[in-house]
């Protein structure tokens, strides 16, 4: 089955004809710290502009991007981006929505259901004030 499941689904990866496409198509640019491998297109298109785009290490994810490659990724920025990431950056984090990673506020259930009173600064609002 696994054969057959990277012929022809694209969640868990490139098919073949992706693949096949980009190799043909697409000069490698540069990877990231994910493992992503970022491609330009050899030739222009018939508006004078070169196509990029990602394949992914893994499941395609876009939020595995790096905040770096994403600028270049839609052309905001034409320089590659090179080198490690600066000193104040965190590192890229995947969607952690669903895990246990997951942000749960004061007040979510998985995280006690318990929330801090109201303090009373709260006033309604009434038409006649």
């Amino acid at each position: 089955m696994g054969l057959l499941k990277n012929a022809f689904t694209w969640w868990e990866g490139a098919t073949w004809g992706t693949a096949l496409y980009t190799r043909r198509k697409g000069a490698e640019v540069g990877r990231d710290a994910f493992g992503n491998v970022y491609f330009e297109s050899k030739k222009p298109d018939s508006f004078g502009v070169r196509r990029r785009w990602v394949m992914y290490s893994g499941s395609n994810d876009a939020s595995r991007v790096a905040p770096e490659w994403h600028g270049w990724l839609h052309g905001n920025i034409d320089t590659v981006p090179e080198g490690p990431a600066k000193a104040w950056q965190k590192p890229p984090l995947g969607n952690t929505t669903g895990t246990r990673d997951a942000y749960r506020p004061a007040g979510a259930l998985e995280a006690g259901g318990r929330r801090a009173a109201a303090t009373g600064d709260y006033e309604a609002w009434t038409p006649d004030a």
